[in-house]
């Protein structure tokens, strides 16, 4: 078993690079634990709460106790299956702000600026705006990665809009082009009623060339001979063998999983890996550190009407669903039911939006439980920009022993006073007159939540992760010592080897990760290639005028 190239995991950066590295006629081998996405569960969009609930898909993973939250535990999915987390995300395509990327760059990412960037987010993208208007001149028309919105025929996905400019928020016809700021439809990663995951994209197509295998392994650690990574030792089964790499060695493996494997391969912070009796290969103090996500609530308020999708939550609704989406790949079944987007920000003197609503027709958990209400709709919400940082560190030196996960969520007071702000402005966009003839009693947090101390103690009980986390190998310049990789995705201090997924961002990036993770595969296969990158592209994004002065 060897290959030129070996990629430990085939998630949203795996695939991409699987394939652009076979594209270019490099031999390549992609060692994936989970296993085929072909049920019904992964492919239907409007099945997305179960598989991120499945063994079978999901590694399972979940947090210490969060202090900050109550000492809860919070569970955070991670796709074990062939397309990892684009697998079993809610298939919401966001590519960041401008901003983020600029602010990676002038943080020792070079080379990663908006302008760098934006070229590979065209690349991969097959945008369909389904005519809802957008920016066709900023977004890609013929990349594998193919992106729709839904129908949006549901007239509170439409409230939710006209509410944002009557509390007078500008509409955006298209977030992911020159406007992020505003209300307006939603990107999804679906095609032709399909969930369009990095596996459908990417590794599928990968896989019909000669020169590209994907083998199901469990990565144990990366080997590393004279400061020069040589293979991956897998187990399969009770047998356990080393997959060479000629090349490199490329780590894709998660931002919870690939600082875990890099550990275990002496690839840390040296005193960390000595308590676990691991020998060090590279003392990297900033491995597993640098760890974020987008936390949010489900503000929820009931509906007087019977438009919500409450009306289909029953057996018989769910199976005609089912069968109409299993017969014609059409109906509820072909959407994600997140139609309606809104970018704002918290207050003046924020230069770009730093809020994300997610509005859905109905009011329900993830875990797919209806508020006892029935009928009703919510938005979720919270910050993108929480300046908390948590870690990710090793309980062992076993490679079957999950890793300890903590996000120290909350642990700034900003990110208080940013949840309440996030309550309040939800508040206010549902009591527009947009929502006058749908409006019931809001359900939660509920009327009497007023005072910063309510406020406060539902934020502690019910603040959920949006499952964004990422930075934990983080790229820098390669004289910072908390970098992990420098700007070519490269490990710092170790031959051969790469990590390249979320993992690598400095600071999370504007609304979901999909989008960024795979264009960092996209951008870091013409690293590997050792290609020019792309021409980078001068365009200059809308940012509110009166951003100074005006929150809106």
């Amino acid at each position: 078993m060897q290959a030129d190239y070996v990629i430990v995991g085939a998630g949203s950066a795996g695939c991409a690079m699987a394939y652009r590295l076979a594209e270019a006629g490099k031999q390549v081998l992609v060692i994936e634990h989970g296993g085929s996405d072909r049920g019904p569960f992964i492919q239907m969009p409007a099945a997305l709460s179960y598989p991120m609930n499945m063994k079978m898909y999901d590694w399972g993973l979940k947090t210490e106790p969060e202090p900050h939250l109550g000492g809860r535990t919070l569970v955070t999915p991670r796709g074990k299956v062939i397309g990892g987390s684009s697998s079993i995300n809610g298939m919401i395509y966001v590519r960041g702000h401008a901003r983020d990327f600029d602010h990676w760059a002038e943080s020792g990412a070079q080379g990663w600026s908006y302008a760098d960037v934006l070229p590979y987010f065209k690349r991969m993208e097959h945008w369909h705006d389904g005519g809802h208007g957008g920016d066709a001149d900023w977004r890609g028309k013929d990349g594998p990665l193919h992106i729709t919105r839904g129908p949006r025929k549901n007239p509170l996905t439409r409230a939710f809009v006209e509410a944002g400019a009557q509390a007078g928020y500008p509409v955006t016809g298209d977030y992911n082009g020159e406007q992020q700021e505003g209300f307006g439809p939603f990107d999804a990663t679906i095609y032709k009623g399909y969930r369009w995951s990095a596996a459908s994209a990417y590794m599928r197509p990968a896989l019909k060339r000669p020169n590209c295998t994907l083998t199901r392994a469990f990565a144990r650690r990366i080997v590393i001979e004279n400061g020069r990574a040589v293979g991956v030792e897998v187990s399969r089964g009770k047998k356990i063998e080393v997959i060479k790499a000629n090349v490199e060695v490329i780590v894709a493996a998660s931002s919870l999983n690939s600082p875990k494997l890099l550990m275990l391969s002496g690839i840390g912070p040296a005193d960390h890996l000595k308590e676990h009796g691991i020998d060090v290969v590279a003392d990297r103090p900033g491995v597993g550190q640098n760890l974020q996500d987008h936390l949010e609530l489900y503000i929820q308020q009931a509906a007087t009407k019977p438009v919500t999708l409450f009306a289909h939550w029953n057996l018989r609704g769910k199976a005609k669903i089912g069968l109409e989406w299993l017969l014609w790949k059409t109906g509820l079944g072909s959407s994600n039911q997140f139609e309606s987007a809104g970018f704002i920000r918290s207050d003046k003197g924020v230069d770009y939006p730093d809020i994300q609503f997610h509005f859905l027709p109905i009011a329900v958990s993830y875990d797919g439980k209806v508020a006892p209400e029935g009928h009703g709709f919510q938005a979720h919400v919270g910050p993108m920009r929480s300046v908390s940082r948590g870690q990710v560190t090793l309980k062992s030196n076993d490679p079957n022993t999950d890793p300890k996960i903590e996000f120290n969520y909350m642990s700034d007071p900003s990110d208080w006073e940013d949840f309440r702000k996030c309550i309040r402005l939800t508040r206010e966009i549902f009591g527009q007159a947009a929502f006058d003839e749908f409006r019931g009693h809001e359900i939660q947090p509920g009327e009497a939540a007023q005072s910063d101390a309510d406020l406060d103690d539902f934020i502690r009980d019910h603040a959920e992760s949006a499952y964004h986390p990422c930075g934990t190998c983080k790229m820098g310049a390669a004289s910072d010592p908390m970098a992990v990789v420098d700007p070519q995705a490269r490990v710092i201090g170790v031959e051969g080897l790469r990590v390249a997924d979320s993992s690598i961002f400095p600071r999370i990036t504007n609304g979901n990760l999909n989008g960024p993770s795979i264009m960092v595969g996209e951008k870091v296969a013409d690293h590997i290639l050792q290609r020019n990158p792309l021409p980078s592209e001068n365009a200059q994004p809308w940012i509110n005028p009166n951003w100074k002065t005006a929150q809106r």
